[in-house]
């Protein structure tokens, strides 16, 4: 399975029945995402697990707010391995009227849609949260 679809679903179907937080294999692409995610505040945190070099997880730790609303409404993926979708930074609209994010892979690095408009770079569009 793709490895990009199955952290954002993983991440969904947890957040979905309230888990605390979840463990993940480790890749430095999750981890990159996982940055973002953390930063835009859809995830608390994460901490990668030692543990021998074939075997690192990532433990990552879910955002809820006082109500125990879950940060993630839904993703969806744009990118996928059988079909690459590329965007221009001026092909890049606002995700559900700036309520959510675009996650593109571009030259400097994972990045949101907002950032991507900010630097004038576009790149791989990985998925939409919101």
């Amino acid at each position: 399975m793709d490895k990009i679809s199955e952290l954002i679903i993983n991440i969904k179907n947890a957040s979905m029945v309230k888990k605390e937080d979840l463990v993940v294999t480790h890749s430095k692409l999750r981890e990159g995402i996982l940055n973002v995610l953390k930063r835009e505040k859809y995830i608390k945190d994460y901490k990668i697990l030692d543990g021998n070099e074939k075997k690192k997880r990532i433990r990552i730790t879910l955002s809820y707010n006082d109500k125990q609303k879950s940060s993630i409404n839904n993703v969806k993926r744009i990118s996928k391995p059988s079909l690459r979708i590329y965007v221009g930074y001026k092909e890049i609209f606002p995700v559900k009227y700036g309520r959510g994010l675009l996650i593109l892979s571009t030259p400097e690095g994972i990045i949101t849609d907002k950032d991507a408009k900010k630097k004038k770079v576009g790149g791989e569009a990985l998925f939409e949260i919101w």
